[in-house]
């Protein structure tokens, strides 16, 4: 039976994790093993961070939301209980766009959540 060299694999691979691992700091980037270390933690924080993403940007939305809604004298969660009685149904995303970028039609937001929460 013949005899397996494996330099060409491994060297395959480790060029690849060090490929993958370039701007890690010290050794990280340079030795083999603390490289695949620091990949296999960056790839958690990745995994975990696309998930923290969204809810910081809802976060976000939210805040710019409540700073427009507070300046005509109301409370974000006053707000959106009349947009719900009021049957709109906007996502907090285009909420925030649009107390940015037309706050005349935001204010027509503000009009109807106010008059559903007379009624």
């Amino acid at each position: 039976m013949s005899r397996v060299k494996r330099g060409v694999t491994a060297h395959a691979r480790h060029k690849k994790v060090l490929k993958l691992a370039r701007g890690f700091m010290g050794r990280s980037s340079k030795c083999f093993r603390p490289a695949l270390e620091r990949l296999e933690k960056s790839w958690q924080y990745a995994y975990r961070d696309r998930r923290v993403k969204k809810r910081k940007f809802r976060a976000l939305w939210i805040q710019r939301i409540n700073a427009v809604v507070r300046s005509a004298g109301m409370k974000y969660s006053t707000f959106i209980d009349g947009l719900k009685k009021s049957d709109i149904s906007v996502d907090r995303k285009m909420l925030a766009k649009l107390a940015l970028e037309q706050p005349s039609v935001f204010e027509k937001f503000i009009v109807k959540s106010k008059k559903a929460l007379e009624l």
